[in-house]
C-alpha cells in the first residue's frame, strides 16, 4: 500500500509533478508531502567578489517568490482534494537540494518528480537522479508536459529478468493492482520461435497477485531499445510504464545507463523506476 507520499514541488506556473501526485495520492488515500527548493545563488569562485552583495540578495529573493508560489499552489491543490498533506522548504544549493531531498524520501513510499524541461535554466534531472539513486524509493518521473491525473487503464512493465526490473515491479504491485490491464513487454535483438514465451513466468506471479495481464516480446535489431520501448507505449496508449532505473554513482558523479536516459529525456507518459 501507497500511503505516504513526497513531491518534489517545481516552480513553474503549471507544476506537473506536483498536480499528478496529488491525484495519486488521492487514488491512493495516502499522505503527501509537497517538497520545494529555494535555491541559494549559485556563484563561480572566480567572480565572488566581483559580484554587488545586492544582486546576489535579489537572486536569494526570486527564488524565495517561486517557491512561496509553488507552496501556494500546491495547497490549493491539495485542500480541493481533500488530502492529508504538508509542505516543507529546502534552502540551499542545486546539488545539496538534490542530496537533502533523497535523504528526507527514505521514510516514504513513494516518491514523485518531473522530468526536465528543456527550457528551464534549473537542472531538475539533478532531483531525478539523487532520488533514484540515493532515496532506496521508487520514484515516479511526470514528463514536464503532463496535463491528465492518475490513470491506470494500461500499464506497460519492462521486464529484463535482471535486479532493477524485478524491484520496479515489487514496487510498483499497489498501482499494478489497481490497473485495469497489465502488458509485460520485453525486447531482443530477434524474434524468438512461436514456443518460446519469455516473461510467462513473470506473467503466471503477477496474476496470482490479481492481476490481468499479457506478454509481449518486442524486436529492436538496432538495440534502440529506447525508442522501441517508447514506440510501443504510444502504440497501446500505455497510461504508465514501470521499469528498472540503471546506472550507478560514482563520486557524487550520476551516470545513467544508456536506455534509462533516453526514456528520461524523451517520455511522454509517466515513469514509475527502481534502482
Amino acid at each position: 500500500m501507497l500511503k505516504d507520499i513526497i513531491v518534489s514541488l517545481g516552480q513553474n506556473e503549471r507544476d506537473a509533478a506536483g498536480d499528478f501526485a496529488v491525484s495519486v495520492a488521492a487514488a491512493c488515500e495516502a499522505h503527501l508531502l509537497g517538497v520545494v527548493c529555494a535555491y541559494e545563488p549559485v556563484l563561480p569562485g572566480s567572480v565572488m567578489g566581483g559580484i554587488p552583495p545586492e544582486f546576489i540578495e535579489a537572486q536569494r529573493r526570486e527564488s524565495d517568490k517561486k517557491a512561496q508560489a509553488a507552496l501556494t499552489r500546491f495547497d490549493a491543490a491539495a485542500k480541493r482534494n481533500g488530502l492529508s498533506y504538508e509542505t516543507h522548504t529546502l534552502r540551499a544549493s542545486i546539488g545539496e537540494s538534490a542530496t537533502m531531498l533523497s535523504r528526507l524520501a527514505r521514510r516514504f513510499d513513494l516518491a514523485i518528480c518531473c522530468q526536465q524541461d528543456p527550457k528551464d535554466t534549473i537542472p531538475s534531472d539533478l532531483i531525478t537522479e539523487s532520488l533514484l539513486f540515493e532515496s532506496g524509493r521508487p520514484v515516479i518521473v511526470v514528463p514536464y508536459i503532463q496535463k491528465q491525473p492518475l490513470k491506470l487503464d494500461r500499464i506497460m512493465v519492462c521486464w529484463d529478468g535482471g535486479r532493477a526490473a524485478t524491484r520496479a515491479i515489487a514496487d510498483s504491485l499497489p498501482l499494478l493492482k489497481m490497473a485495469k490491464q497489465v502488458e509485460i513487454v520485453m525486447v531482443a535483438a530477434k524474434a524468438g520461435s512461436d514456443k518460446e514465451v519469455p516473461g510467462a513466468d513473470l506473467g503466471q506471479h503477477l496474476a496470482r497477485h490479481g492481476l490481468k495481464v499479457d506478454v509481449r516480446r518486442l524486436t529492436s535489431p538496432d538495440i534502440d531499445i529506447n525508442s522501441t520501448l517508447l514506440s510501443h507505449a504510444a502504440d497501446i496508449s500505455a497510461d504508465m510504464i514501470v521499469m528498472g532505473g540503471y546506472g550507478h554513482s560514482r563520486l557524487r558523479e550520476f551516470v545513467l545507463g544508456g536506455v534509462t536516459r533516453g526514456i528520461l529525456s524523451s517520455m511522454t507518459v509517466p515513469v514509475l523506476m527502481s534502482h
